[in-house]
């Protein structure tokens, strides 16, 4: 086989340059103890896509503790997955390739051998990183879909485990462990044996970090995400987005004890968890209850962003990294979808009146329902509504909670139907409380309303005054906009106002 041509890590061609809003193409590849995984991101530079996202599970650092080599079914499985990756690479035209490798090449006497068989059989040239730089990257990962997050990130891999400390946006101090669930697999001596080296050094790891108690512990890895998973559905919650599910330490306890009890095989089947994954599962719920025992979190998050984004974000310039990762995103949609690219920030000022008391944090949740209210268009009208729901939950979007994503979606239906009772989401809006609902259908009919009165995309020609006071809602239309507000209209302001507990009123200004 031919190496490519394509530049790979360490290339000097810059990722992220030109004008705002510029877009991404480029293939990063992860080779781990358990998996190796190759990526394609595509997009919005500040908020990219997953044109292309494949995992092959190798073990490659299975036996690692004993042999100190690479397991040589796995290197075998390994290297096919990188000649596979390295083709489907070529045939993507992709110019710019990163690659790295984390805990099983960098322990094993023959991983320099193998980073250079990987070079002359594909082209890749394999980064192979110490553990606090695989803490590191882990943890940027996390500032792509949060920034300015605080907390402690928590990055599992098959050989290794890394903590990274997060204050104001920024990465602190990190360390590195043999945690990995493949290296706990092999601890000899039993369940206490396990017991007591899982505690010594999570013990170990609290000493080092010096954290205080009461963060947020953001959690990135695959075991982690099983983890998860099986605590979705112990709990019945109906949105199964990994991304950004919040668990809290009691609901970890209740998680591994149900492990502990369950039928691994029948629920990996259910919950599509591959075999491999759910192996390592006892052992890392043991391991994250601990860290929950010790560091003590005031909630967990899923992130399923980790090294991979974290290598997108290490070559991100200061500007584009403040940017608003939800808003890129939903930019780009707008700009590629909508019928009107830029009609959703007009959109947003002119509803935003109604919501005086929106904080920071609702505010761009209503803009960035405005600037998606019109990329579905082209859906069957029949379901319309049911499609925008669909995108808004299920999209894969950072800097989200879930309640704000079934806000946004609630928003949506609204945004092209007038009612929600009756539909398949109506689990989904359980998770709501009624105020956020009511909040999310204001939005869903003002947006309604607005989207009747454009006369271009930059253009608003009315205004809302909303007095709470006196409960009264008035639409001031300017007069060369007379003409849009027909019946139609008209009913569609009484019903935004009836949302409201208000009374609606309408002005026109004078040519």
């Amino acid at each position: 086989m031919g190496a490519p041509t394509n530049p790979v890590w360490g290339d000097a061609r810059p990722l992220f340059d030109g004008a705002a809003g510029e877009t991404l193409h480029v293939g990063v590849i992860d080779v781990g103890s358990n998996s190796v995984r190759f990526v394609v991101f595509d997009g919005a530079a500040r908020s990219p896509a997953y044109f292309y996202n494949e995992k092959i599970m190798c073990a490659l650092g299975a036996g690692l503790s004993e042999t100190g080599r690479l397991n040589p079914k796995g290197r075998v499985r390994a290297m096919d997955a990188l000649c596979r990756f390295a083709a489907l690479a070529r045939g993507m035209g992709l110019e710019t390739m990163m690659a790295v490798a984390t805990a099983a090449v960098r322990e094993a006497e023959d991983g320099p051998a193998f980073v250079e068989e990987v070079e002359r059989k594909t082209g890749l040239r394999l980064q192979v990183i110490p553990g606090d730089e695989e803490a590191r990257l882990s943890a940027q990962g996390v500032l792509l879909g949060w920034p300015g997050s605080y907390g402690l990130v928590c990055d599992i891999g098959g050989a290794s485990m890394e903590l990274a400390d997060l204050a104001n946006g920024r990465v602190g101090r990190r360390v590195t462990s043999p945690l990995g669930g493949l290296k706990l697999q092999e601890v000899k001596g039993g369940p206490k044996a396990l017991t007591k080296h899982i505690t010594d050094a999570v013990a170990r790891l609290h000493e080092q970090m010096d954290r205080e108690t009461g963060m947020r512990l953001f959690l990135v890895g695959g075991s982690w995400r099983a983890i998860a998973r099986v605590d979705m559905d112990r709990r019945q919650w109906p949105l199964t987005v990994l991304h950004e599910y919040r668990m809290t330490p009691a609901a970890v306890a209740a998680t591994r004890a149900h492990i502990e009890g369950a039928d691994l095989n029948a629920d990996r089947k259910r919950l599509g968890i591959s075999e491999d994954r759910m192996a390592l599962v006892p052992v890392a719920v043991q391991v994250l209850d601990e860290l929950c025992r010790v560091f003590r979190p005031k909630d967990i998050a899923i992130s399923s962003y980790g090294i991979r984004e974290g290598m997108l974000y290490e070559r991100m310039p200061s500007t584009l990294r403040e940017r608003d990762p939800l808003l890129e995103a939903c930019r780009f949609q707008e700009s590629r979808d909508a019928r009107l690219p830029g009609f959703g920030r007009v959109l947003f000022n002119f509803v935003l009146p109604l919501f005086p008391g929106a904080d920071w944090q609702r505010r761009r949740i209503i803009e960035a329902a405005c600037l998606l209210h019109d990329v579905n268009w082209r859906a069957h009208p029949d379901y319309r509504a049911e499609t925008c729901v669909d995108a808004a939950t299920r999209a894969n979007l950072g800097g989200i909670k879930h309640e704000e994503r079934v806000y946004l979606g609630l928003a949506l239906l609204y945004r092209y139907s007038s009612r929600r009772e009756g539909t398949r989401f109506d689990r989904l809006f359980r998770l709501l409380s009624d105020a956020d609902a009511r909040e999310a259908e204001v939005l869903g009919r003002a947006m309604r309303l607005g989207a009747m009165l454009w006369l271009g995309a930059h253009d608003a020609p009315g205004a809302f005054r909303w007095r709470p006071e006196k409960g009264t809602l008035t639409l001031t239309v300017e007069a060369r906009a007379r003409p849009l507000f027909g019946e139609v209209a008209k009913a569609r302001l009484d019903a935004l106002a009836q949302a409201m507990g208000a009374v609606a009123k309408v002005a026109f200004t004078d040519d």
